[in-house]
């Protein structure tokens, strides 16, 4: 340090840097040697050279860094020159900085222990604290599960008790417990159902806490050992329950059922009430209406129609049931969770049907099952007809038993039997021969075909009230176009071959009724394709009808349903052209037939010196058929024969 010490200081003003020409610095050192490397802290030396030397030589490496070497020693010299003077005095400024520091250090140590001490009786403070409070909270559980079992046992006391009252409730007055009930409700002269009937609700009651106790109990021997206890009492309940529910139904005691079914309630029993009205009130009703028997309703020639058996049991309902569906749907009762129109009325009735006119859910007599279908539908409708809120709807239509009464009708196989018959006699009448219909079937129609009488026929069978279920109604729109299509289909094929192949055995089975028929039928054709047209046109009535049967849709499905069969018939209107090119050709065709003597003329001639004395008669036999069908002879249809003949 000494040696460092006799270096002289620094100039007080350092030179300048050099710069180049263009008075740029001059960099100190090449661009390869960054002195920043070493600064870093994963600085590697073995790497750094390893690095280098593949393009700096050794000796060039060497040079910059015993010149870097050189440079901060020149530097650390020249710190220590520039504070020399203070570094000097520092050990003079140090004295008595030890006996300072071990003044300082027993206070510090003594605050330390102190602190610790603290720490330590802040720890046992908070264990036994928390010990404390985990004491407090277990003798609060056990406590509560105390007070638990206590009320689970007094519960299924004050059970037994009152149910063992039930019988004598009303002559009993020495039981306090049991007159302080409801001494409001129970005036004097009530009956014993109504006693009882309110003595079951509070039993009711009682039963749901006792309920709710055990929920919060379980697993435990207490509650197991009070089993057996519970179970008696339940029963009891049911059984008395029961008895008092079906004596209140049978003499219609409207305070009776209310007090039963706010106890059914209570105890989340809800199937045994409707259960037990579908049996005692509903289900002898039902069986007067419908046999329960098949082999006697056979033996009896019953029908499977339903409409007079729905007839008789709307009134069995309205007379019978109404009651009892007004109880429940009182308003701010509690009673909404009940279901009789679904879990006993319907359910009954499905039941008996399927006993008693099993073949009413039959499909295979399509005539039949639409009437029982529809008639169904409109019991729906009446039993729905006493729901008080479109959410009462809902649930009733969301009920097991309305799912099941649903899925009998099959509607589907229906469909595909309505299919069968309509589309099936259309395609037979396509295939006879071209023939007028009589004077009865196209009478007050402007149709004279069998073939376009039978697509009209059809395409308002489709939508006939006898025929036409409104929930398929897609698919019998689906079948009237695809009517449509066929009797298209049927005549641009034979005109096709008329046209192609005139007579041809290649010809397709549909079009042989176009090969040899005379030009009267196709006059027939003309007609009826544009009687047809009219029909089916927006101002026909068939859309009208249809749009009639569907105006409870939205006006875009209307709007979509004209705009189908419209589409439907342009293929039927782009026909008229070719049934008038066919019919030219048929008249040309037998024109043509006198013209094949023509060569007889020139051989008379050149064999005989004969002169013609008179016109000659193929002349008036080209222009025969012109004449015979007179129809023909406008502008149009005269030019095109014109040309042919030329």
């Amino acid at each position: 340090m000494a040696d460092l010490a006799v270096a002289s200081p620094p100039p007080a003003h350092a030179p300048a840097p050099a710069t180049d020409l263009f008075g740029e610095p001059i960099e100190a050192h090449p661009p390869w040697f960054k002195p920043d490397s070493f600064l870093r802290a994963d600085f590697d030396p073995d790497a750094y050279v390893a690095e280098l030397r593949s393009y700096v030589p050794l000796e060039s490496l060497a040079a910059e860094l015993r010149a870097h070497l050189a440079a901060l020693r020149a530097e650390l010299v020249g710190l220590i020159n520039r504070d020399y003077a203070d570094f000097v005095g520092l050990s003079a400024r140090l004295k008595g900085v030890d006996a300072a520091a071990a003044r300082m250090r027993a206070p510090l140590a003594d605050l330390r222990d102190k602190v610790a001490g603290f720490r330590a009786g802040a720890a046992a403070a908070l264990a036994a604290l928390r010990a404390g409070l985990e004491q407090r909270a277990a003798a609060t559980a056990a406590r509560e599960l105390l007070e638990l079992l206590l009320d689970t046992s007094h519960v299924v006391s004050k059970v037994e008790k009152l149910i063992k009252e039930l019988p004598s409730a009303p002559s009993d007055s020495s039981n306090a417990e049991v007159q302080s009930i409801d001494t409001q409700n129970v005036e004097a002269g009530t009956g014993v159902r109504e006693t009882q009937s309110i003595l079951l609700e509070r039993i009711a009651s009682e039963m749901n806490r006792l309920k709710f106790y055990i929920s919060h109990a379980q697993n435990l021997p207490f509650i197991e050992n009070m089993e057996k206890r519970v179970q008696g009492a339940t029963k009891l309940l049911d059984g008395s329950l029961e008895r008092c529910f079906v004596d209140g139904l049978e003499h219609r005691d409207a305070k009776v059922i209310y007090n039963c079914l706010r106890a059914y309630a209570a105890i989340d029993n809800t199937s045994s009430a409707e259960e037990l009205f579908r049996a005692t009130v509903v289900s002898p009703l039902i069986q007067k209406i419908v046999p329960q028997n098949y082999a006697k309703a056979v033996a009896g020639a019953s029908s499977d129609g339903l409409e007079d058996d729905y007839e008789q049991i709307k009134q069995c309902v309205e007379k019978d049931c109404k009651f009892i569906l007004e109880i429940s749907s009182s308003a701010n009762s509690g009673l909404h969770v009940f279901d009789f129109l679904g879990n006993s009325i319907l359910k009954e009735v499905l039941s008996a049907i399927q006993k008693g006119k099993p073949g009413a859910f039959s499909p295979g007599k399509p005539k039949e099952f639409l009437k029982n279908y529809k008639a169904s539908l409109g019991f729906l409708d009446f039993l729905e007809g006493y729901c008080q809120s479109k959410s009462a709807v809902i649930k009733f239509r969301s009920e097991p038993a309305y799912t099941d009464f649903m899925r009998q009708w099959n509607v589907g196989v229906y469909f595909s039997l309505r299919f069968q018959e309509i589309a099936g006699g259309l395609d037979s009448t396509l295939t006879n021969t071209i023939s007028p219909a009589g004077m009865n079937e196209a009478q007050g129609k402007p149709l004279l075909l069998k073939q376009s009488l039978k697509l009209l026929e059809s395409l308002q069978t489709c939508w006939s009230d006898e025929v036409l279920v409104f929930s398929h109604c897609d698919k019998f729109l689906r079948l009237s176009l695809q009517l449509i299509s066929r009797y298209t289909t049927w005549l641009s094929s034979g005109l096709s071959a008329r046209k192609a192949s005139d007579g041809s055995p290649n010809s397709p089975a549909d079009a042989e009724w176009a090969l040899s028929i005379p030009i009267d039928d196709f006059i027939y054709i003309m007609h009826d394709v544009h009687a047809v047209i009219g029909e089916l046109s927006e101002s026909g009535s068939f859309i009208g009808h249809v749009n009639q049967l569907l105006a409870s849709c939205p006006i875009e499905v209307l709007n979509l349903v004209k705009q189908s069969i419209l589409q439907a018939v342009e293929p039927l209107k782009e026909l008229l052209p070719s049934i008038m090119n066919v019919m030219i050709g048929i008249i040309v065709k037998k024109s043509n037939e006198d013209l094949k003597h023509l060569k007889g003329i020139t051989a008379t001639y050149r064999l005989t010196n004969k002169l013609a004395v008179r016109h000659s008669p193929y002349v008036s036999g080209i222009l025969h058929p012109l004449k015979v069908n007179d129809f023909l002879f406008y502008p149009s249809c005269f030019m095109i024969f014109s040309f042919d003949l030329n």
